[in-house]
């Protein structure tokens, strides 16, 4: 189920729980936590989150992206991509900023750079 959360801090953010599934194009204005699956594309003008259990099979535009789950797909980020030790990202990376922890797995290629904001748009 998709559901819009206010954490801690205030802010508002959508949230996507396990065990829920969406096909499709999502676009987000705020952060969006992804903890069950995704097949399709994610557009986000704040920051990704692809929790533990968080599985995207897709694109991901986005400001900011934290990768701890799986991502199947092309992640384009204008600032900083964090890879946690968990994460498995099967695709290319174009980011400005790259983080990753020892354990996490990244198979395809990246790209680092200022990303343009005309090219967020994957829609």
């Amino acid at each position: 189920m998709a559901k819009e959360v206010v954490n801690n801090t205030g802010a508002m953010y959508n949230a996507l729980t396990n065990g829920s599934k969406i096909v499709g194009k999502i676009f987000a204005d705020s952060d969006f936590r992804i903890d069950g699956e995704v097949e399709g594309t994610i557009t986000c003008n704040g920051k990704v989150i692809v929790g533990q259990n968080g599985h995207l099979k897709g694109s991901i535009s986005c400001a900011n992206a934290e990768i701890v789950g799986q991502v199947e797909g092309d992640v384009i980020v204008s600032e900083t991509l964090s890879l946690r030790s968990t994460a498995v990202v099967k695709g290319d990376v174009r980011t400005k900023v790259l983080m990753v922890e020892p354990n996490a797995v990244f198979n395809g290629s990246c790209s680092m750079r200022e990303v343009a904001p005309s090219t967020l748009d994957l829609a």
